[in-house]
């Protein structure tokens, strides 16, 4: 009696399945994995969290399809201090990114059209893709001394159902951010094909390197939607707050937004305290990534540090983003290494194969764990090669 679109193997693996049972034994954790920033030790400034709750204009019912012009106003003032231009009429807000891509893949696709992902990359597509009876299809990002798009393959995935292009920056788990001639290569190829351009940027803010890197926020080279949220740039997941933005030439703009704002009025899913307290929360970011930047740079050292008293293992270049890639052996597939070491050394990480990586040999770890977590969890990783 249900829809086929929903028929997934609701099934656990074998990697969760063993830390079910890891977990209801008592054993403990060390959890490489962790990815909530409300439960790795940040502090919050929890009385202005809660004050910016608190407004009155709450009580009040005043719904704009696109969201409240004050919190548009704040995330366009976000985009400012990156010295871009985003007018609040180009923003719409959304419960989560999620949301947005929902939005975006209604607007761009029938039942059966195709969007390009990038792989590796989070599992999240294929669930998103898969609610509204969307294909998606793979382009490689190619490893050689750092990431980058595989153009020749990229192209050849294209066909006439093709309707967008799905670019996270910087990458997750890569931590590759797009390049300017990347960014120039895929508005050449979109404009000409009339496709979108999807650009995931929620980890847009935490780069290693010291200079910025580009948004897609600023892209007018063909049609280009930007999403991003409160969930990582503020580490406020609960608060279920983000935004699309719509970029490119001004008749593809407006009649995006047009359609855009009605798939928005259909729903009206945003709340009126997180919208209204969405200027506090962006003000916040600050504190948070300084925290959170401090702690990536600590961990990134440390996992360094102890690959490099060994060679059997090695850490793939990154640029940004909260996780690092550690190659590893392969030896036996990515998933039994990683039950093995839960259930030898307590110690959770994910395999590659859950980003779609290509081959074994590849384990993801977080760089917000706790560092004291963080230094013997790869210490008992590395005691096994």
């Amino acid at each position: 009696m249900f829809a086929g679109r929903t028929n997934w193997n609701l099934k656990s693996n074998r990697l969760s399945e063993a830390l079910a049972q890891h977990r209801a034994a008592g054993e403990p954790l060390l959890d490489l994995s962790a990815s909530n920033p409300t439960e790795c030790g940040f502090e919050n400034d929890r009385r202005a969290i809660l004050q910016a709750l608190s407004n009155p204009g709450s009580l009040s019912y005043d719904p704009d399809p696109k969201g409240i012009l004050s919190a548009r106003r704040a995330v366009a003032d976000y985009y400012s201090a990156r010295t871009i231009v985003v007018p609040a009429e180009d923003i719409i807000l959304t419960t989560s990114t999620s949301e947005a891509y929902s939005f975006t893949f209604r607007l761009l696709c029938n039942p059966g059209d195709e969007l390009l992902i990038p792989e590796p990359s989070y599992p999240l597509f294929r669930f998103l893709a898969d609610i509204h009876d969307v294909r998606l299809v793979g382009y490689p990002l190619l490893y050689d001394h750092g990431w980058q798009i595989d153009f020749h393959a990229l192209q050849q995935t294209i066909t006439a159902r093709t309707r967008g292009l799905i670019v996270v920056n910087p990458n997750n788990p890569t931590g590759h951010f797009c390049k300017s001639g990347e960014m120039e290569k895929l508005n050449e190829i979109c404009s000409t094909r009339q496709i979108a351009i999807i650009a995931d940027e929620v980890f847009l803010d935490f780069h290693l390197a010291a200079a910025q890197p580009r948004s897609f926020a600023a892209n007018a080279g063909s049609l280009t939607f930007t999403l991003s949220g409160l969930s990582k740039i503020s580490g406020l997941p609960q608060m279920k707050a983000a935004w699309l933005i719509a970029r490119g030439p001004a008749e593809l703009k407006s009649s995006a937004l047009a359609r855009l704002e009605l798939i928005a009025d259909t729903f009206l899913s945003m709340n009126a305290p997180v919208q209204l307290a969405l200027p506090v929360f962006l003000d916040l970011r600050h504190g948070f990534q300084k925290q959170l930047m401090a702690r990536v740079r600590k961990n990134l050292a440390q996992l360094d540090k102890q690959l490099s008293a060994q060679s059997s293992c090695a850490r793939l270049e990154m640029e940004g983003g909260w996780y690092a890639v550690v190659r590893v052996p392969a030896i036996r597939s990515d998933e039994d290494l990683a039950i093995e070491l839960l259930t030898t050394q307590g110690v959770y990480v994910h395999p590659g194969h859950f980003y779609d990586f290509p081959t074994d040999g590849y384990l993801i770890v977080s760089l917000i764990a706790q560092e004291r977590d963080f230094n013997e969890g790869i210490k008992r990783l590395l005691s096994m090669f």
